[in-house]
């Protein structure tokens, strides 16, 4: 088996159902016919989406061999990942860098979490490393998917069982304790069957003070073929995250004494399990039809202790939730088109606890807690959600492909307090048990226009939505009338040029306006009582931005792969009401706050990412690449007085392979020791910056054996 190829163990019939094989860098001229899965759930050439979606294939993901899905993702352009510490993450694609879910992620299309239980940090619950490919659309996304796909969607598709017996032995070490094995294997089960297994376990002491990291992963995956048009993929996943407390730095430490960590112990700490089986059984009754159903469960268990309340409200929090849903689809194919009619259902019953505590501390350092035994909250929570959708394609011509959806999204959440006391806690309003149900209709237009053989233009005009969490609604903190929160709306406009050039240049551009209403916002009022989150619905934003990549061969042996992106987001209509304690009178101020005109806080104006491959003929297998990746400027709060600077970094990447069977790579990260923050904000009326610095110079090392 090829380094560079997955090979499917069944013919192309499966493939809608299975893995995409994407163009690798070697290859770069087959960019238009490159295999997207996530548009439809189905093998689609790229030529026929009237959208913009990134893909970094196995090839890649094997040389780039990413410690945290930031070292793959950033190389999109219009995305950015960031490293909180750990695998922990923000996301910023057509957004600011937020903790808000407007993103969805997903495995092999199956979102790995329901609607209302969003998790910045999801993509820690993927086995990046050992995915066959990872696929980022950007912007609202096709009509198959709901709730949550407002800035991009993110998919990893997961290897297909092997149509020979192969084992894959993968080891690391590297800066900081960093300690990985992957170990990858598969096999024939009779002439019908076959199977794969992965599993990732990785450990990192952290460059900060006490800020270990530590996953566990599992990944399982059966394909069948049962008679003549009937076939199954079955899907395991399973991950445990053992993740610690990294706080921000003031400027000071942040410039003279970065490893500094002012949480110790279990201060911060997060756990984590997750566990995910899905079982597609795909039926084929003609040339021209595919009926798909998708049965699958989830069960996510969370313990933690939110690092950004020990100041304020020190708690730990357990949160248990399982779904069970099936995804129901029909696709028709005709002449001209195709029709997809289907419906997606999802039945979640969850769990929420938390505990107030009481945290120790030596000066500055948090060094310690203590269980107080005193629920602040505990709740069930039930949410179902059923969404039927048709999506159709139709060319008239040669040169057009027309695209339109509609989907309808309804949405019910039965709430029920299980503390049954008082609330005389003004700290921690407690909502009633109730019941509160959405809906939403999505409608999706796209087309494409064949310029010629090599070039395409494509334009869409979108709908999409995001409801409010299960923890934002029913554990509202300070604040009354969170059950009372609209969903957030998203219109996405965008237009785009795609094709080859030359010899083999491959690009895209992409150019998007997008307005969002109603978005959620949290935000801290410092009041003569204390500090007090406050969650609310805050008007309008508007998001603009071009997006461009470029793949270019440069002679036999170079290769160049550029991404850029600019950016301007702002506040359209955006106010609330803010409170703080002046000294001066000793009493609470309130201020009508709206900062229409404003950038967006935290919404970088560019990104750029550029890498130079080597491939010297001199040097059989060997792959050297210099990559440089770029962060704009950005407001740190919304009131625009503050900026961090951006920064740049340069790392450094060698394969090389030893025949068939051995490789060896390293990676030096941060080639120039910069230093940087990968998030840097502050309250508004807070002059102090809070800087969450970078990986320093560091290296790491792996050696891959084939069997």
């Amino acid at each position: 088996m090829s380094r560079f190829t997955v090979v499917a163990f069944f013919p192309a019939a499966l493939l809608p159902m299975g893995l995409a094989v994407a163009a690798s860098p070697q290859n770069p001229d087959s960019v238009l016919e490159q295999v997207i899965v996530t548009a439809t759930r189905e093998a689609k050439v790229r030529a026929e989406l009237a959208e913009s979606v990134g893909v970094i294939d196995e090839a890649a993901l094997e040389h780039i061999a990413p410690a945290h899905p930031a070292d793959a993702l950033n190389r999109v352009a219009g995305v950015h990942v960031n490293n909180l510490g750990g695998e922990g993450h923000m996301t910023s694609i057509r957004q600011p860098i937020s903790t808000a879910g407007v993103y969805l992620f997903l495995e092999d299309g199956i979102p790995t979490r329901p609607t209302g239980f969003f998790n910045h940090n999801g993509l820690y619950e993927i086995n990046v490393p050992q995915s066959a490919q990872l696929e980022v659309t950007k912007g609202p996304a096709s009509a198959l998917y709901g709730s949550d796909a407002i800035g991009g969607v993110i998919n990893a598709v997961t290897k297909a069982a092997p149509d020979s017996p192969e084992i894959t032995l993968n080891g690391e070490l590297g800066a900081d304790g960093w300690q990985r094995a992957l170990i990858s294997g598969g096999n024939p089960l009779g002439q019908h069957s076959a199977f794969r297994l992965d599993l990732n376990s990785t450990a990192s002491e952290g460059f900060r003070e006490e800020a270990e990291y530590s996953r566990t992963s599992m990944s399982g995956r059966l394909d069948s073929r049962f008679a003549e048009g009937w076939d199954s993929k079955t899907v395991l996943s399973y991950s445990t995250i053992d993740q610690s407390g990294v706080s921000g730095l003031e400027e000071d430490d942040y410039r003279n004494n970065v490893e500094k960590n002012l949480y110790h112990g279990d201060i911060g700490y997060r756990e984590v399990e997750a566990f995910r089986l899905s079982s597609e059984l795909a039926y084929t009754p003609s040339d021209n039809s595919l009926v798909t159903a998708t049965p699958f469960i989830r069960h996510n268990t969370m313990a933690m202790m939110p690092s950004w309340m020990v100041t304020y409200d020190p708690n730990i929090r357990d949160t248990e939730f399982s779904s069970y849903g099936l995804l129901l689809k029909y696709r028709h194919n005709f002449v001209r088109g195709e029709v997809i009619v289907g419906v997606d259902a999802d039945y979640t019953p969850s769990e929420y606890r938390e505990e107030r505590i009481q945290v120790f501390r030596d000066g500055e350092i948090f060094t310690d807690y203590a269980r107080t035994g005193e629920l602040t909250y505990h709740f069930e929570a039930e949410q179902s959600s059923i969404s039927p959708y048709v999506h159709a394609e139709f060319a008239p011509s040669e040169r057009w492909r027309l695209s339109a959806g509609l989907r309808y999204d309804v949405f019910e959440v039965d709430y029920e307090d299980q503390l049954g006391t008082p609330n005389t806690d003004a700290a921690h309003f407690r909502p009633a048990s109730q019941s509160r149900d959405y809906d939403n209709l999505s409608p999706k237009l796209g087309a494409v226009y064949r310029l010629s053989d090599n070039h395409q233009l494509y334009a869409s005009y979108r709908h999409a939505f995001r409801a409010p969490t299960v923890g934002t609604l029913f554990r509202p903190g300070s604040s009354e009338g969170t059950t009372e929160l609209e969903p957030v709306t998203s219109v996405s406009q965008e237009i785009g040029l795609r094709g080859i050039v030359a010899e083999g240049v491959n690009y895209e551009v992409a150019v998007y306006d997008m307005t969002t209403e109603n978005d959620i916002v949290s935000y801290i009022s410092n009041t003569d009582e204390g500090n007090d989150r406050k969650t609310t619905n805050a008007g309008e934003t508007s998001h603009k931005g071009v997006e461009v990549s470029v793949q270019a061969p440069i002679g036999q042996a170079w290769q160049l792969g550029v991404s850029y992106a600019a950016m301007r987001q702002q506040y359209e209509d955006y106010s609330y009401v803010f409170s703080r304690f002046d000294p001066g009178c000793f009493c609470t101020v309130r201020e009508n706050l709206n900062f229409a005109g404003n950038d967006i806080s935290r919404a970088p104006q560019s990104l750029a990412n550029v890498t130079l491959a080597y491939t010297p003929e001199w040097l059989n297998g060997l792959r050297m690449e210099l990559e440089w990746s770029h962060m704009g400027d950005y407001y740190t709060d919304e009131t625009n007085t503050q900026k961090y600077a951006g920064h740049e970094l340069l790392n450094l990447r060698a394969t090389h392979d030893f025949g068939e069977d051995l490789s060896v790579y390293a990676r030096l990260s941060n080639i120039t020791d910069e230093r940087y923050s990968t998030y840097t904000s502050n309250q508004v009326g807070d002059e102090d910056l809070s800087y969450r610095p970078g990986l320093p110079r560091s290296l790491f090392a792996g050696v891959r054996y084939r069997f």
